[in-house]
């Protein structure tokens, strides 16, 4: 019970944090960006505590490919099948159905350094 109760809040935590990243950067957010951010929060915090050896690179490398596969997964529920219209790549050079593009999964490999590190406090804390 103890270890759903942490889990619940770091995906908590990884929501807030994902919704205050877009509104800082783009100004709005959708309430999918919640459950996306959350359940990418929780799955790199599960990564980087379950693989605590791992060069930040490699951890780095791997938290973008999850981060891209939830956004591809999300994209194509809520952009494509229920034409929500949250994001659109197509201008994007790179990018797959307008859903992902290269340039943000970079950009995702990145943004997990300053996660790994939150995720270590947590760890410590948890």
């Amino acid at each position: 019970m103890e270890r759903a109760k942490n889990n619940l809040g770091i995906f908590i935590l990884g929501g807030i944090g994902y919704i205050l990243i877009e509104l800082l950067f783009r100004g709005y957010t959708h309430w999918t960006m919640f459950i996306a951010g959350g359940s990418a929060f929780l799955m790199l915090h599960q990564l980087n505590i379950g693989y605590p050896n791992m060069a930040l690179w490699k951890k780095c490398v791997l938290g973008s490919l999850i981060i891209t596969s939830i956004e591809l997964l999300v994209g194509c529920i809520t952009n494509l099948w229920l034409h929500w219209n949250v994001w659109d790549y197509s201008d994007n050079r790179f990018n797959m159905w307008g859903q992902i593009c290269l340039s943000f999964s970079i950009l995702w490999g990145l943004l997990c350094i300053p996660i790994y590190g939150v995720s270590g406090i947590l760890k410590k804390k948890i």
